[in-house]
């Protein structure tokens, strides 16, 4: 068997191996997103039950009112935490996919560099200024990928910090709400 038709088929398996490396990475993002729904209907079902058993044995408006200030805060923290973990999720499965890219990416650019070394060992006299420019433009190429690379993940790096500190300050903000909302804080603070 010749080497081209072995080299095809070996293209042809890396192929099939990215796709299904790519499908894995999807289909795994997707079973996170279903197990978190699922622990999250759960809880919320949960939840309501108890709620509805504590509403039904509250007696007077005092308790009217501190239970319903009791609601704020975790149904806040809640909604957060779920968003935060969808987010862990999606930036998981990003992550991944980049790093299949890269690797692709790297693949593709050490097959052109050993391209490029077969040429020049195959080429003509006279052509090695062609030779050396091809190399040059790779060089220049990858150098400008790399910079790319570098300041995207830069970026998603800056993103995740800011998304993490307006979280926490949006935490605070609940916390300091469902605090401020208490029956008992109000009436310190008027006679105050």
């Amino acid at each position: 068997m010749s080497a081209i038709p072995q080299q095809v088929l070996a293209n042809q398996k890396a192929s099939l191996d990215k796709f299904l490396a790519v499908q894995g990475t999807f289909f795994g993002g997707f079973e996170k997103l279903v197990d978190l729904n699922l622990k999250v209907i759960k809880a919320t079902l949960d939840d309501v039950a108890e709620k509805s058993q504590q509403a039904i044995e509250v007696k007077d408006v005092q308790e009217a009112l501190a239970f319903t200030s009791g609601l704020v805060q975790p149904n806040a923290e809640k909604a957060l935490a779920y968003s935060k973990h969808v987010y862990d999720i999606v930036s998981g499965v990003q992550a991944d996919l980049s790093k299949l890219t890269e690797d692709q990416i790297a693949q593709g650019q050490q097959q052109v560099s050993e391209a490029i070394e077969q040429f020049s060992k195959n080429a003509p006299t006279g052509s090695e200024s062609a030779v050396a420019l091809l190399k040059s433009s790779l060089a220049t190429a990858n150098s400008a990928y790399e910079s790319v690379n570098k300041a995207a993940k830069q970026a998603a790096a800056a993103a995740e910090s800011n998304l993490a500190a307006a979280t926490n300050a949006t935490f605070k903000a609940a916390a300091d709400a469902a605090e401020a909302a208490k029956p008992g804080q109000r009436a310190r603070r008027s006679a105050a």
